[in-house]
Protein backbone atom coordinates (compact mmCIF):
# COMPACT_ATOMS: atom_id res chain seq x y z
CA UNK A 1 0.00 0.00 0.00
CA UNK A 2 2.83 2.08 0.49
CA UNK A 3 3.23 3.50 -3.06
CA UNK A 4 0.07 4.91 -3.40
CA UNK A 5 0.49 7.53 -1.01
CA UNK A 6 3.40 10.37 -1.50
CA UNK A 7 4.83 9.92 2.54
CA UNK A 8 4.31 7.77 5.44
CA UNK A 9 2.13 10.39 7.02
CA UNK A 10 -0.65 10.45 4.28
CA UNK A 11 -0.21 6.25 4.61
CA UNK A 12 -0.71 6.32 8.31
CA UNK A 13 -3.71 8.64 7.87
CA UNK A 14 -5.01 6.13 5.04
CA UNK A 15 -5.01 3.40 7.20
CA UNK A 16 -6.95 5.12 10.11
CA UNK A 17 -9.74 6.36 7.96
CA UNK A 18 -10.08 2.64 6.78
CA UNK A 19 -10.13 1.23 10.30
CA UNK A 20 -12.20 3.85 12.01
CA UNK A 21 -14.73 3.62 8.55
CA UNK A 22 -14.82 -0.04 8.82
CA UNK A 23 -15.96 0.30 12.68
CA UNK A 24 -17.92 2.97 12.12
CA UNK A 25 -19.80 0.84 9.19
CA UNK A 26 -20.25 -2.71 11.35
CA UNK A 27 -22.78 -0.47 13.32
CA UNK A 28 -24.25 1.32 10.57
CA UNK A 29 -24.89 -1.93 8.93
CA UNK A 30 -27.77 -2.32 11.19
CA UNK A 31 -30.14 -0.72 8.27
CA UNK A 32 -29.93 -4.38 7.15
CA UNK A 33 -31.35 -5.99 10.80
CA UNK A 34 -34.94 -5.49 9.53
CA UNK A 35 -36.31 -9.03 9.32
CA UNK A 36 -34.70 -9.47 12.56
CA UNK A 37 -36.91 -7.04 14.72
CA UNK A 38 -40.32 -7.81 12.09
CA UNK A 39 -42.05 -10.50 14.37
CA UNK A 40 -40.72 -8.95 17.57
CA UNK A 41 -42.31 -5.35 16.39
CA UNK A 42 -45.11 -7.15 15.50
CA UNK A 43 -45.84 -9.41 18.45
CA UNK A 44 -45.32 -6.01 20.85
CA UNK A 45 -47.63 -3.74 18.28
CA UNK A 46 -50.07 -6.62 17.94
CA UNK A 47 -52.77 -4.00 16.16
CA UNK A 48 -50.04 -2.91 13.38
CA UNK A 49 -50.37 -4.62 9.66
CA UNK A 50 -47.58 -6.72 9.65
CA UNK A 51 -47.01 -5.78 5.65
CA UNK A 52 -46.79 -2.16 6.81
CA UNK A 53 -44.15 -3.31 9.61
CA UNK A 54 -41.98 -4.97 6.72
CA UNK A 55 -42.35 -1.74 4.44
CA UNK A 56 -40.39 0.04 7.36
CA UNK A 57 -37.20 -1.32 5.54
CA UNK A 58 -38.08 0.14 2.58
CA UNK A 59 -38.60 3.75 4.08
CA UNK A 60 -35.40 3.37 5.49
CA UNK A 61 -33.33 2.65 2.65
CA UNK A 62 -35.05 5.21 0.59
CA UNK A 63 -34.24 7.66 3.03
CA UNK A 64 -30.24 5.96 3.25
CA UNK A 65 -30.49 6.70 -0.65
CA UNK A 66 -31.50 10.76 0.14
CA UNK A 67 -28.49 10.71 2.82
CA UNK A 68 -26.20 9.56 0.46
CA UNK A 69 -26.92 12.53 -1.73
CA UNK A 70 -27.18 15.02 0.53
CA UNK A 71 -24.01 13.76 2.55
CA UNK A 72 -22.40 13.71 -1.60
CA UNK A 73 -23.52 17.58 -1.62
CA UNK A 74 -22.29 18.26 1.77
CA UNK A 75 -18.47 16.54 1.89
CA UNK A 76 -17.42 19.41 -0.71
CA UNK A 77 -18.47 22.18 1.59
CA UNK A 78 -17.98 21.02 5.61
CA UNK A 79 -15.60 18.17 4.81
CA UNK A 80 -15.90 14.32 5.71
CA UNK A 81 -16.41 14.20 10.07
CA UNK A 82 -19.45 16.21 10.36
CA UNK A 83 -21.84 14.13 7.91
CA UNK A 84 -20.23 11.49 10.15
CA UNK A 85 -21.29 12.86 13.32
CA UNK A 86 -24.50 13.86 12.14
CA UNK A 87 -25.32 10.55 10.67
CA UNK A 88 -24.53 8.53 13.49
CA UNK A 89 -26.47 10.75 15.80
CA UNK A 90 -29.48 10.90 13.73
CA UNK A 91 -29.66 7.24 13.55
CA UNK A 92 -28.92 6.59 17.38
CA UNK A 93 -31.63 9.35 17.55
CA UNK A 94 -34.23 7.50 15.52
CA UNK A 95 -33.99 4.25 17.19
CA UNK A 96 -34.10 5.95 20.66
CA UNK A 97 -37.11 7.85 19.56
CA UNK A 98 -38.92 4.68 18.21
CA UNK A 99 -38.42 3.14 21.83
CA UNK A 100 -40.57 6.46 22.72
CA UNK A 101 -43.61 5.11 21.03
CA UNK A 102 -46.38 3.85 22.93
CA UNK A 103 -48.95 1.20 22.29
CA UNK A 104 -51.70 3.09 20.50
CA UNK A 105 -49.51 4.81 17.93
CA UNK A 106 -49.78 3.91 14.29
CA UNK A 107 -47.51 1.76 12.49
CA UNK A 108 -46.83 5.17 10.37
CA UNK A 109 -44.69 6.39 13.67
CA UNK A 110 -41.88 4.03 13.08
CA UNK A 111 -41.62 4.47 9.19
CA UNK A 112 -40.59 7.99 10.30
CA UNK A 113 -38.62 7.10 13.83
CA UNK A 114 -36.68 3.84 12.42
CA UNK A 115 -37.01 3.95 8.96
CA UNK A 116 -36.32 8.14 7.52
CA UNK A 117 -34.60 10.03 10.40
CA UNK A 118 -32.42 6.68 11.18
CA UNK A 119 -31.96 5.92 7.08
CA UNK A 120 -31.03 9.47 6.38
CA UNK A 121 -28.75 9.36 9.09
CA UNK A 122 -27.57 6.05 7.98
CA UNK A 123 -26.90 7.20 4.62
CA UNK A 124 -25.16 10.26 5.45
CA UNK A 125 -22.14 8.58 7.39
CA UNK A 126 -22.09 5.78 5.07
CA UNK A 127 -21.03 8.04 2.08
CA UNK A 128 -18.51 10.18 3.74
CA UNK A 129 -16.79 6.85 5.10
CA UNK A 130 -16.75 5.44 1.26
CA UNK A 131 -15.47 8.26 -0.30
CA UNK A 132 -12.88 8.97 1.91
CA UNK A 133 -12.04 5.74 1.38
CA UNK A 134 -11.74 6.04 -2.20
CA UNK A 135 -9.55 9.73 -2.49
CA UNK A 136 -6.89 7.55 0.06
CA UNK A 137 -6.18 4.49 -1.92
CA UNK A 138 -6.88 5.80 -5.73
CA UNK A 139 -5.00 3.02 -6.92
CA UNK A 140 -6.53 0.49 -5.12
CA UNK A 141 -10.12 2.17 -5.28
CA UNK A 142 -11.84 -1.46 -5.43
CA UNK A 143 -10.44 -2.75 -2.39
CA UNK A 144 -10.33 0.04 -0.32
CA UNK A 145 -13.83 0.37 -0.86
CA UNK A 146 -14.60 -3.16 -0.53
CA UNK A 147 -13.67 -3.10 2.83
CA UNK A 148 -15.30 -0.23 4.23
CA UNK A 149 -18.64 -1.57 3.29
CA UNK A 150 -17.87 -5.38 4.04
CA UNK A 151 -18.23 -4.43 7.42
CA UNK A 152 -21.51 -2.56 6.81
CA UNK A 153 -22.59 -5.72 5.45
CA UNK A 154 -21.30 -7.89 8.20
CA UNK A 155 -22.92 -5.76 11.23
CA UNK A 156 -25.81 -8.31 10.00
CA UNK A 157 -23.95 -11.32 11.18
CA UNK A 158 -23.27 -9.55 14.62
CA UNK A 159 -26.57 -7.82 15.11
CA UNK A 160 -28.97 -10.58 13.85
CA UNK A 161 -28.42 -12.78 17.07
CA UNK A 162 -27.60 -9.56 19.19
CA UNK A 163 -31.56 -8.75 18.50
CA UNK A 164 -32.66 -11.87 19.80
CA UNK A 165 -30.55 -12.08 22.79
CA UNK A 166 -31.76 -8.97 23.76
CA UNK A 167 -35.08 -8.49 23.04
CA UNK A 168 -35.29 -12.05 25.12
CA UNK A 169 -33.34 -10.44 27.92
CA UNK A 170 -34.75 -6.83 28.62
CA UNK A 171 -38.06 -6.65 25.66
CA UNK A 172 -38.00 -5.14 22.90
CA UNK A 173 -37.93 -1.24 23.53
CA UNK A 174 -35.13 -1.37 25.56
CA UNK A 175 -33.09 -2.84 23.38
CA UNK A 176 -34.15 -0.46 21.01
CA UNK A 177 -32.47 2.07 23.42
CA UNK A 178 -29.51 -0.09 24.22
CA UNK A 179 -28.62 0.14 20.42
CA UNK A 180 -29.25 3.60 20.10
CA UNK A 181 -26.55 4.31 22.72
CA UNK A 182 -24.05 1.80 21.79
CA UNK A 183 -24.17 3.47 18.26
CA UNK A 184 -23.88 7.22 19.69
CA UNK A 185 -20.70 6.03 21.61
CA UNK A 186 -19.23 4.49 18.74
CA UNK A 187 -19.68 7.32 16.59
CA UNK A 188 -18.30 9.70 19.19
CA UNK A 189 -15.25 7.80 19.70
CA UNK A 190 -14.73 7.46 15.86
CA UNK A 191 -15.85 10.31 13.76
CA UNK A 192 -13.02 12.28 14.00
CA UNK A 193 -10.83 9.72 12.24
CA UNK A 194 -12.73 10.38 8.91
CA UNK A 195 -11.39 13.11 6.84
CA UNK A 196 -10.48 13.53 3.28
CA UNK A 197 -7.10 13.48 1.77
CA UNK A 198 -5.38 16.99 0.66
CA UNK A 199 -5.88 17.62 -2.39
CA UNK A 200 -2.13 17.82 -3.07
CA UNK A 201 -1.70 13.99 -2.67
CA UNK A 202 -1.30 11.24 -5.36
CA UNK A 203 -4.59 10.99 -5.09
CA UNK A 204 -5.72 14.13 -7.13
CA UNK A 205 -2.74 13.22 -9.72
CA UNK A 206 -4.54 10.43 -10.45
CA UNK A 207 -7.65 11.87 -11.41
CA UNK A 208 -5.67 14.13 -14.21
CA UNK A 209 -5.67 11.80 -16.98
CA UNK A 210 -10.11 11.52 -16.57
CA UNK A 211 -12.40 14.13 -17.10
CA UNK A 212 -14.18 14.54 -13.69
CA UNK A 213 -17.84 15.37 -14.18
CA UNK A 214 -19.60 17.62 -12.23
CA UNK A 215 -23.31 15.65 -10.99
CA UNK A 216 -24.88 18.36 -13.38
CA UNK A 217 -22.28 17.04 -16.19
CA UNK A 218 -23.37 13.42 -15.50
CA UNK A 219 -27.11 13.68 -14.72
CA UNK A 220 -26.71 15.41 -18.44
CA UNK A 221 -24.59 12.61 -19.92
CA UNK A 222 -26.74 9.55 -21.31
CA UNK A 223 -24.06 7.16 -19.86
CA UNK A 224 -25.50 8.04 -16.54
CA UNK A 225 -28.78 6.46 -16.98
CA UNK A 226 -27.48 2.78 -17.06
CA UNK A 227 -25.95 3.00 -13.58
CA UNK A 228 -29.25 3.68 -11.69
CA UNK A 229 -31.06 1.53 -13.62
CA UNK A 230 -29.08 -1.42 -13.71
CA UNK A 231 -28.85 -1.05 -9.73
CA UNK A 232 -32.52 -0.97 -9.34
CA UNK A 233 -32.70 -4.41 -11.73
CA UNK A 234 -30.18 -5.79 -9.75
CA UNK A 235 -31.08 -4.90 -6.00
CA UNK A 236 -34.61 -5.66 -6.16
CA UNK A 237 -34.11 -9.32 -5.42
CA UNK A 238 -32.59 -8.40 -2.02
CA UNK A 239 -34.98 -5.80 -0.80
CA UNK A 240 -37.98 -8.18 -2.40
CA UNK A 241 -36.62 -10.96 0.35
CA UNK A 242 -34.90 -8.87 3.12
CA UNK A 243 -37.29 -7.86 5.37
CA UNK A 244 -39.45 -11.80 5.29
CA UNK A 245 -36.67 -13.35 5.38
CA UNK A 246 -37.08 -14.75 8.74
CA UNK A 247 -40.68 -15.85 7.45
CA UNK A 248 -39.52 -17.39 4.63
CA UNK A 249 -36.88 -19.32 6.39
CA UNK A 250 -40.31 -20.12 8.91
CA UNK A 251 -41.61 -21.84 6.12
CA UNK A 252 -38.46 -24.65 5.60
CA UNK A 253 -40.02 -26.13 9.03
CA UNK A 254 -36.53 -26.42 10.23
CA UNK A 255 -37.11 -25.36 13.54
CA UNK A 256 -37.45 -22.08 15.78
CA UNK A 257 -33.32 -20.77 15.19
CA UNK A 258 -33.40 -21.38 11.62
CA UNK A 259 -34.28 -18.15 10.24
CA UNK A 260 -32.30 -16.17 13.11
CA UNK A 261 -29.52 -18.34 11.47
CA UNK A 262 -29.96 -17.76 8.05
CA UNK A 263 -30.23 -13.89 8.92
CA UNK A 264 -26.45 -13.99 10.31
CA UNK A 265 -25.54 -16.34 7.42
CA UNK A 266 -26.48 -13.06 5.28
CA UNK A 267 -24.42 -11.01 6.85
CA UNK A 268 -21.29 -13.31 5.95
CA UNK A 269 -22.81 -13.40 2.47
CA UNK A 270 -23.14 -9.73 2.43
CA UNK A 271 -19.90 -8.80 3.77
CA UNK A 272 -17.72 -11.46 1.97
CA UNK A 273 -19.58 -10.23 -1.42
CA UNK A 274 -18.37 -6.58 -0.91
CA UNK A 275 -14.63 -7.66 -0.91
CA UNK A 276 -14.77 -10.17 -3.52
CA UNK A 277 -16.62 -8.58 -6.22
CA UNK A 278 -14.85 -5.28 -6.41
CA UNK A 279 -11.65 -7.51 -6.44
CA UNK A 280 -12.45 -9.22 -9.53
CA UNK A 281 -13.43 -6.25 -11.23
CA UNK A 282 -9.76 -5.02 -10.60
CA UNK A 283 -9.11 -8.06 -12.59
CA UNK A 284 -11.77 -8.04 -15.39
CA UNK A 285 -13.36 -4.58 -15.38
CA UNK A 286 -15.35 -3.57 -12.73
CA UNK A 287 -18.36 -3.50 -15.34
CA UNK A 288 -17.82 -7.27 -16.11
CA UNK A 289 -18.05 -7.64 -12.38
CA UNK A 290 -21.96 -6.32 -12.44
CA UNK A 291 -22.65 -8.95 -15.59
CA UNK A 292 -21.02 -11.50 -13.23
CA UNK A 293 -23.35 -10.89 -10.61
CA UNK A 294 -26.41 -9.68 -12.63
CA UNK A 295 -26.39 -13.60 -13.40
CA UNK A 296 -25.84 -14.77 -10.02
CA UNK A 297 -29.07 -12.70 -9.24
CA UNK A 298 -31.12 -14.42 -11.81
CA UNK A 299 -29.73 -17.75 -10.78
CA UNK A 300 -30.61 -17.20 -7.20
CA UNK A 301 -33.93 -16.02 -7.49
CA UNK A 302 -35.19 -19.33 -10.22
CA UNK A 303 -32.89 -21.07 -6.98
CA UNK A 304 -35.54 -20.13 -3.99
CA UNK A 305 -38.55 -21.68 -6.46
CA UNK A 306 -37.01 -24.76 -5.20
CA UNK A 307 -38.97 -25.70 -1.81
CA UNK A 308 -36.14 -27.09 -0.24
CA UNK A 309 -33.97 -25.73 2.64
CA UNK A 310 -30.53 -26.68 1.43
CA UNK A 311 -31.21 -24.88 -1.55
CA UNK A 312 -32.97 -22.42 -0.15
CA UNK A 313 -30.12 -21.17 1.91
CA UNK A 314 -27.82 -21.46 -1.22
CA UNK A 315 -29.85 -19.13 -3.22
CA UNK A 316 -29.92 -16.59 -0.13
CA UNK A 317 -26.43 -16.28 0.01
CA UNK A 318 -25.96 -16.29 -3.81
CA UNK A 319 -28.38 -13.43 -3.92
CA UNK A 320 -27.12 -11.74 -0.61
CA UNK A 321 -23.90 -12.06 -1.90
CA UNK A 322 -24.50 -10.10 -5.32
CA UNK A 323 -26.70 -7.71 -3.59
CA UNK A 324 -23.29 -7.12 -1.20
CA UNK A 325 -20.73 -7.34 -4.53
CA UNK A 326 -23.45 -4.02 -5.94
CA UNK A 327 -22.01 -1.74 -3.32
CA UNK A 328 -18.77 -2.78 -3.16
CA UNK A 329 -18.08 -2.25 -7.13
CA UNK A 330 -21.10 0.82 -8.14
CA UNK A 331 -18.63 3.28 -6.53
CA UNK A 332 -15.91 1.98 -8.40
CA UNK A 333 -17.67 2.01 -11.58
CA UNK A 334 -19.37 5.57 -11.34
CA UNK A 335 -15.59 6.73 -10.56
CA UNK A 336 -14.48 5.15 -13.51
CA UNK A 337 -16.58 6.29 -15.64
CA UNK A 338 -17.28 10.15 -14.56
CA UNK A 339 -14.03 10.51 -12.13
CA UNK A 340 -13.36 10.17 -8.32
CA UNK A 341 -13.42 14.18 -7.78
CA UNK A 342 -16.90 14.68 -7.13
CA UNK A 343 -17.96 11.01 -6.52
CA UNK A 344 -19.60 11.60 -3.01
CA UNK A 345 -22.42 13.48 -4.89
CA UNK A 346 -22.12 11.63 -8.20
CA UNK A 347 -22.51 8.06 -6.51
CA UNK A 348 -25.86 9.22 -4.64
CA UNK A 349 -27.98 9.98 -7.63
CA UNK A 350 -26.73 6.59 -8.97
CA UNK A 351 -28.12 5.00 -6.03
CA UNK A 352 -31.54 6.45 -6.74
CA UNK A 353 -32.03 3.35 -8.59
CA UNK A 354 -31.76 1.63 -4.85
CA UNK A 355 -33.82 3.75 -3.97
CA UNK A 356 -36.60 2.85 -6.10
CA UNK A 357 -36.13 -0.69 -6.03
CA UNK A 358 -36.67 -0.69 -2.76
CA UNK A 359 -39.40 2.17 -2.12
CA UNK A 360 -41.58 1.43 -5.00
CA UNK A 361 -41.27 -1.86 -7.01
CA UNK A 362 -40.06 -4.38 -3.80
CA UNK A 363 -43.62 -4.04 -2.08
CA UNK A 364 -45.44 -4.39 -5.23
CA UNK A 365 -43.46 -7.51 -5.81
CA UNK A 366 -44.50 -8.81 -2.62
CA UNK A 367 -48.08 -8.22 -3.05
CA UNK A 368 -47.60 -11.66 -5.53
CA UNK A 369 -47.41 -15.36 -4.47
CA UNK A 370 -43.96 -16.52 -3.27
CA UNK A 371 -42.59 -17.89 -6.40
CA UNK A 372 -44.05 -15.41 -8.70
CA UNK A 373 -41.90 -12.84 -6.62
CA UNK A 374 -38.64 -14.61 -6.63
CA UNK A 375 -39.51 -15.01 -10.93
CA UNK A 376 -40.58 -11.52 -10.69
CA UNK A 377 -36.84 -10.20 -9.81
CA UNK A 378 -35.19 -12.93 -11.67
CA UNK A 379 -36.82 -11.01 -14.66
CA UNK A 380 -35.75 -7.79 -13.55
CA UNK A 381 -32.06 -9.03 -12.95
CA UNK A 382 -32.20 -10.60 -16.88
CA UNK A 383 -32.77 -7.37 -18.05
CA UNK A 384 -30.30 -5.99 -16.10
CA UNK A 385 -27.98 -8.16 -17.77
CA UNK A 386 -28.00 -6.36 -21.65
CA UNK A 387 -27.77 -2.98 -19.54
CA UNK A 388 -24.32 -4.37 -17.42
CA UNK A 389 -23.25 -5.84 -21.70
CA UNK A 390 -23.77 -1.69 -22.34
CA UNK A 391 -21.78 -0.42 -19.62
CA UNK A 392 -18.61 -2.90 -20.25
CA UNK A 393 -18.24 -1.43 -24.00
CA UNK A 394 -18.39 1.98 -21.92
CA UNK A 395 -15.72 1.03 -19.28
CA UNK A 396 -13.82 -0.06 -22.13
CA UNK A 397 -13.63 2.52 -24.12
CA UNK A 398 -13.00 5.28 -21.02
CA UNK A 399 -9.97 2.59 -20.27
CA UNK A 400 -9.02 2.64 -24.02
CA UNK A 401 -8.68 6.67 -23.52
CA UNK A 402 -7.08 7.31 -20.46
CA UNK A 403 -4.53 4.78 -20.93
Amino acid sequence: MEDMFMDASSKNQGVKVLVAGSILQLFLGIIYVWSSFVQHVDKHWADWDIKAIKNTSSYMLAFFVIGIIVCGRLIGKIGARIPVLLGGVLMSAGMFVTSMLGENTSEKSIWVTYGIIGGFGVGLAYNSITACAQKWFPQKRGLATGITVSAFGFGTAIFAPLVDTLVGKFELLVTFRILAVGFLAATLVLFSFIKLPPETSQAAAATSLQKQYTTGEMLKSPMFYLLPFSMMFLTLANFVINPQLKILAGGMDMGANFGTYTVMMTGFANAIGRIAVPSLGEKIGSAKAVLVIMAGTVAGSVLLCVNNPIVFVIAIALIVFCFGGSSGVYPVVTGTVFGVKNIGSNYGFVMIGFMIASLLIAPWVREHSQNTQFLIQAGFALAGMLLAVMLIKIENKIKAETA
